[in-house]
């Protein structure tokens, strides 16, 4: 199933901005990093911020590589923001910024922005961003500075 909603290019840099396509090596492939802010370590990042079974040290992956995998696991990202909000009344700069902030989190379903969202309470939704800015129980500045840009996205016109 797919639902009618699509990530725009506002939202699709915002992700692309914050996942960064990071740790890009002299020969142009980019190698695998472990979370910097877990204190494990985990997960194993490459990419546009993927994760998963197949990523740890020593992954070594082409940019065609790193943009395929985001164009393949973004939809899985799409579709459940989508399913979840269902027919709240929502405008694409919404949507961008909710699909980010679920890429990051995974949390759109059991987070209180998203309740407060379907709920149609989206002054206070916005606030929640904020809230979204600790990693093992530590704030970090990158996290922070995401979420600011979520929000600024989800309350633009």
């Amino acid at each position: 199933m797919t639902d009618a909603r699509t990530l725009g290019p506002r939202g699709k840099a915002l992700i692309h901005k914050w996942e960064g396509c990071a740790k890009k090596r002299a020969d142009g492939r980019f190698d695998s990093y472990p979370d910097p802010g877990s204190a494990d370590g985990k997960p194993w990042t490459i990419g546009w911020g993927s994760t998963g079974p197949d990523i740890g040290p020593g992954t070594v992956w082409t940019r065609a590589q790193c943009d395929a995998r985001f164009d393949r696991e973004i939809v899985r990202y799409v579709n459940e923001v989508a399913r979840f909000i269902g027919s709240t009344p929502t405008t694409a700069n919404q949507f961008d910024a909710l699909v980010s902030f679920h890429y990051n989190t995974g949390a759109i379903a059991t987070s209180t922005l998203g309740k407060l969202h379907k709920a149609g309470k989206f002054t206070d939704a916005q606030a929640q961003f904020a809230k979204w800015i600790f990693n093992d129980g530590k704030v970090l500045e990158g996290l922070r500075k995401r979420r600011a840009d979520e929000a600024a996205l989800y309350g633009k016109a």
